[in-house]
């Protein structure tokens, strides 16, 4: 079935269907819908969220790098950017660069990529 987005009878239909369904069922449709438009493509009017601060501990693996990175910037596309990433934590696993230098590098790969998306918004 194909609607068009924004149509005002696709939300008459999810109101009269939230209205049917029992509350815990209806919040749980509200947080699919919340989670189906976090990944509708931003408007381009909507700026693009802040990096969330997490500071970097004194001791930090490679590993725990990245999930901090990728959640101090949970708004990029992983894609390219664990490309650029994956290069480094070659470096390190296979190369033996050290942890605390690839994590730099990691940074500027993250803020790097953060940069170029807002400025191309």
């Amino acid at each position: 079935m194909h609607m068009k987005r924004g149509s005002k009878a696709v939300g008459q239909q999810l109101a009269e269907i939230a209205e049917r369904l029992p509350e815990e069922q209806q919040r749980t449709l509200l947080e699919f819908a919340q989670f189906l438009l976090a990944r509708v493509p931003e408007a381009e009017d909507a700026p693009l969220p802040e990096p969330k601060p997490i500071p970097r501990p004194e001791e930090e693996s490679v590993i725990k790098a990245m999930r901090r990175l990728s959640e101090t910037y949970f708004m990029l596309d992983r894609g390219p950017l664990f490309n650029e990433a994956s290069a480094l934590m070659g470096q390190h696993v296979m190369q033996g660069k050290p942890a605390a230098e690839v994590i730099d590098e990691l940074e500027v790969v993250f803020a790097a990529h953060y940069e170029r998306v807002r400025s191309s918004s």
